[in-house]
């Protein structure tokens, strides 16, 4: 190998680690925020109700058809043994927005509990970030087998969270702004319309920023990686002091029994 070859082999080398790690960030991403599947879940609900209730303004039947194919969603993923935190989230948030709307007889407040998390959960990534524990770090944390080890010994990290906390915050807040004044001044067939087309895009914006400012931050440390290592480490300490015991026993016997010979030896008749 020549000395121009070095520097091609090194660039190769960290492009190869850029790229890795860009793959695990988008994998853990998907996992966290479920994927093509979860956004389907998440949309199609809300899609039924809309649909049906701008034919035949029939609340119940909207409601009805909505919490139904939410329930199907569910069930497949049961049958398939697949994870069903996504579908069951999907699950209360339309349960919620059935009660709502069944109790006051208007079919805009099937959107309203959904709006509510929507803005809390801004709240929550702005406060959270200003308090120096930035949401989104705590989600993805265990994803990445890092848990918390980002907030004290990894700073690069922490601050990759916290502008990713700001960027979902902003882009749901924005998402707010929207929507509340809709609530008040638009008919429940517009709202929904307008529900649903906001319901991927900004999702997709807020999870690519997400991927952009981790891929670029420092690489997590694996906590779980660390433990076992530890407890491999205090294993290995512990055979090794029981082969030094069983290989020093018969020095430790001989020594105390000449120790105790001693006297006898020198003791006059």
């Amino acid at each position: 190998m020549t000395s121009l070859d070095k520097p091609t082999t090194t660039t190769n080398d960290q492009k190869q680690q850029e790229n890795d790690a860009k793959a695990v960030t988008e994998a853990a991403l998907f996992e966290a925020f479920g994927g093509v599947r979860g956004m389907v879940e998440t949309v199609l609900p809300g899609l039924l109700f809309v649909s049906i209730f701008t034919v035949n303004k029939d609340l119940h039947i909207s409601a009805i058809a909505a919490l139904a194919v939410s329930l199907l969603l569910v069930a497949v993923r049961l049958i398939r043994r697949d994870t069903v935190k996504h579908a069951f989230s999907g699950v209360f948030g339309v349960a919620f927005g059935v009660v709502f709307a069944m109790m006051t007889g208007n079919a805009k407040d099937f959107y309203l509990p959904g709006m509510l998390y929507t803005l809390g959960l801004a709240v929550a990534y702005i406060a959270t970030t200003i308090a120096g524990v930035p949401l989104i770090g705590l989600i993805l944390g265990p994803v990445f087998k890092e848990n918390l080890s980002w907030r004290t010994r990894n700073p690069g990290r922490k601050k990759a969270y916290a502008k990713a906390s700001w960027a979902w915050g902003l882009i749901l807040l924005a998402k707010c702004a929207i929507l509340f004044p809709l609530y008040w001044w638009a008919d429940t067939a517009q709202l929904g319309w307008v529900l649903v087309a906001l319901k991927i895009p900004p999702f997709l914006l807020a999870v690519y920023l997400t991927w952009v400012f981790l891929a670029k931050a420092p690489a997590p440390i694996d906590v779980f990686a660390e433990m076992e290592a530890q407890e491999q480490a205090e294993k290995e300490r512990e055979r090794t002091a029981e082969r030094f015991g069983e290989a020093m026993a018969p020095l430790v016997d001989e020594t105390v029994q000449s120790v105790a010979d001693g006297p006898a030896k020198h003791r006059k008749p």
